[in-house]
């Protein structure tokens, strides 16, 4: 059985960061692509960052430059440090994994097979 479970969430006022995290378990981690995604209120859920398993990464043209996707394949984690928040980062984020994923794909969320319960990260003053 699959789990995901992501932490890190929280409050944070605008042009401050948080450090999410992802850790799998019930999959050979090494084998899948890892992604976030996020969903604010009243909007579609929308692609954030993705790191493949040969740690090749792809960014969002929103976050671009201020989020960064990484991966612990010894402890299978995956993390997502976002620096320079803005109100309009604030959504629930979620922690997606596939094995099937090509890169034409790979902003797509019905290529994912595995998803966590999500971490809400809200940006305020």
């Amino acid at each position: 059985q699959v789990q995901m479970v992501e932490s890190g969430g929280g409050l944070a006022q605008p042009g401050t960061s948080l450090r999410l995290s992802c850790t799998a378990s019930g999959l050979t981690f090494r084998s899948y692509t890892m992604a976030w995604f996020r969903q604010a209120p009243g909007r579609e859920r929308e692609f954030v960052s993705a790191i493949r398993s040969g740690h090749i990464s792809y960014y969002a043209d929103s976050v671009k430059g201020r989020f960064t996707i990484s991966r612990d394949n010894s402890k299978n984690t995956v993390f997502l440090q976002m620096n320079g928040l803005n109100v309009e980062d604030t959504a629930v984020y979620s922690c997606a994994a596939s094995s099937r994923i090509i890169t034409s794909t790979i902003r797509n969320d019905q290529f994912y097979d595995y998803w966590g319960q999500g971490t809400q990260v809200t940006v305020s003053a």
